[in-house]
């Protein structure tokens, strides 16, 4: 299938050659398929014809869905109801050219399509089929509907965030869907090199519930020798003290973090305090916990007095690690992130240019690139439509 670009673009990047399928919804397969078609992978996306439930979630310009743009740029959308028998045989034309196929339906509605994984693989041995689900294949909960939110309930992250006196606090993006897309899209990774010595695909099983419960770090081994539950500290953090948001004089906040002990007393010394570098509590990020209250009052009070713009000079000479807290306006500002384009605008046919995130990684030989948005509903099946035509005119010419 023809880019929207020319096709020498993709030609030299890291994943040309490489078919992706994406059959996924929403946000953790779609963003999985994303990074891979970042980097110059052919991913067909199959859409019912209805539409991904994306193309009307979230805000939207003119009518057109924005997140959509982001999530399924670099893509070629195509139509397929997968009910239909003669779809379904079109499907499977596609995946046997496919190296990768990403769902995250329900467990067992592509069986009862008569599309599981025995059909998947038997139409192309080599085909890595990627599942992403809430949580997993298998299990008392595998049949539960599940997005990220329940991944970020369900696995301690909202319990250990929020205030101390507070409710639980869950996250305002879909941080639990974003890290399951990470890890979808490292066992497609995996899953080809694995192919490569075998000639074999694989299935991977993605549950969103451990894809967060992996990236929370050692609460489980906290309390498995501890019996410690991780505690609700706000902005804190139970492990160093100064870490924080301090509001400056002109009503704009700052973060700061010590997680090493000479940047902790840099800062209690900036502060004014240096005396309180030699209490023997100072010496251990645990012990300047358990006197949070004070540094906070310290570090709080000096910061209050001053402007932003000063604070952040002030911490950039004393070698200590601070960061204005920014809005979105401020990302696309900060000097830095310009000229490392963080952000990159895109040509669009529906809204003339879309302005979006960069490729959120750089190699420095095949770059990923960002070629062209998330398409309209439909806009490449006549082209997908047209290549099987001719590929069985071929075959039936042999």
């Amino acid at each position: 299938m023809g880019g929207q670009q020319d096709d020498s673009v993709c030609a030299r990047m890291p994943l040309s050659g490489i078919t992706v399928v994406d059959v996924s919804t929403l946000f953790a397969g779609p963003y999985a398929a994303q990074l891979l078609a970042d980097f110059g992978a052919e991913v067909i996306k199959v859409e019912h014809p209805s539409g991904d439930p994306l193309r009307r979630f979230g805000q939207s310009h003119d009518g057109v869905p924005l997140l959509w743009k982001v999530l399924n740029r670099n893509k070629k959308c195509v139509t397929l109801d997968l009910k239909r028998a003669e779809d379904k045989d079109r499907f499977l034309a596609v995946v046997r050219d496919a190296d990768i196929l990403i769902e995250n339906f329900r467990p067992g509605t592509l069986e009862r399509w008569g599309l599981g994984p025995d059909v998947l693989r038997e139409a192309n041995p080599a085909l890595a089929v990627t599942r992403v689900t809430a949580f997993g294949q298998d299990g008392p909960y595998a049949g539960r509907p599940g997005f990220g939110t329940i991944a970020e309930a369900m696995s301690g992250l909202a319990s250990m965030s929020g205030e101390p006196d507070g409710a639980p606090l869950l996250p305002p993006f879909p941080l639990g869907d974003a890290l399951a897309g990470l890890h979808a899209a490292l066992a497609c990774m995996i899953a080809l090199h694995a192919r490569g010595r075998t000639g074999r695909g694989q299935i991977a099983d993605v549950a969103i519930t451990e894809a967060v419960i992996g990236a929370l770090g050692a609460q489980i081994t906290g309390y498995d020798k501890a019996k410690a539950k991780p505690a609700r500290v706000g902005n804190g953090s139970t492990n160093n003290a100064p870490r924080n948001v301090y509001r400056c004089a002109d009503g704009t906040w700052v973060a700061v973090s010590a997680p090493a002990q000479s940047v902790a007393e840099r800062v209690i010394t900036l502060v004014g305090r240096p005396d309180l570098v030699d209490e023997p509590w100072f010496a251990t990020g645990t012990g300047r916990v358990r006197h949070r209250t004070l540094i906070d009052e310290l570090v709080g009070g000096w910061i209050a007095d001053r402007d932003r713009d000063e604070v952040v000079a002030a911490f950039d000479r004393a070698e200590a690690a601070v960061a204005p807290v920014y809005e979105v306006d401020d990302v696309l500002d900060d000097p830095h992130f310009r000229a490392r384009e963080v952000a990159v605008r895109v040509p669009d046919g529906e809204l003339g240019t879309v302005l979006m995130q960069n490729v959120p990684f750089r190699l420095s030989e095949t770059p990923g690139r960002v070629r062209w948005a998330g398409p309209p509903l439909g806009a490449h099946t006549d082209e997908l439509l047209a290549r099987l035509s001719a590929e069985q005119g071929t075959t039936s010419g042999t």
